[in-house]
């Protein structure tokens, strides 16, 4: 990890998917909201206990938020205010997802709370670096891009192991994952600041 670095490296990917938004007339900022709209589709979905449906829609998060910066830059309108609103919806978009999984049937809110933290606190931190001077840091162990693609992964194996593992369902397992490495993530980012602060005093 993380699959953030890899994003470079999968612009082909989407390509083909960034072509027919635009000739379907979508602006970044529409591709922002319809991913929180998915977010939160799947946050409703997975509350419901409707894992397949989540799955689908934490994919078409995905989708929607690798491809808004991509039209954005194909459009050469790529600018602040486009990416303080994907940020933000960003942090929506994992409240909803995460809160869906722990309030329904799927953990309980211990798990739910531990990975919020976690996650909320790794995701403030990549952007605190860039409010103190250091510029915007999104190292670490775990990225948004990873927690996409593991939420996926554990509601697969959800639908297919629907009784769980070890007495827990596979995307409760999955938030306590994301509390540990969100926080520790979030500890490696503070250092990685805290190290430039001294470096540029110094």
């Amino acid at each position: 990890m993380t699959l953030d670095n890899l994003r470079p490296y999968t612009v082909g990917i989407f390509k083909p998917v960034v072509r027919v938004a635009i000739k379907l007339g979508l602006t970044p900022n529409t591709c922002t909201i319809i991913a929180l709209i998915g977010a939160a589709a799947a946050g409703v979905a997975f509350y419901l206990n409707e894992v397949a449906l989540g799955v689908v829609m934490v994919a078409v998060n995905a989708v929607f938020d690798a491809i808004d910066g991509e039209i954005a830059r194909e459009h050469g309108t790529a600018g602040p205010k486009g990416d303080f609103l994907d940020h933000a919806l960003d942090r929506y978009a994992d409240i909803f997802i995460i809160t869906g999984i722990f309030a329904g049937p799927l953990a309980s809110w211990p798990e739910g709370v531990f990975a919020l933290t976690g996650v909320l606190m790794s995701s403030y931190l990549g952007t605190q670096a860039q409010a103190v001077g250091v510029g915007r840091f999104y190292g670490g162990i775990l990225g948004r891009a990873d927690r996409l693609v593991l939420l996926m992964l554990a509601g697969v194996l959800d639908i297919i192991i629907p009784s769980g593992v070890y007495g827990m369902h596979s995307l409760g397992w999955l938030l306590v994952i994301f509390g540990v490495l969100g926080h520790f993530t979030a500890l490696q980012r503070f250092a990685h600041v805290w190290r430039e602060i001294d470096r540029k005093d110094n």
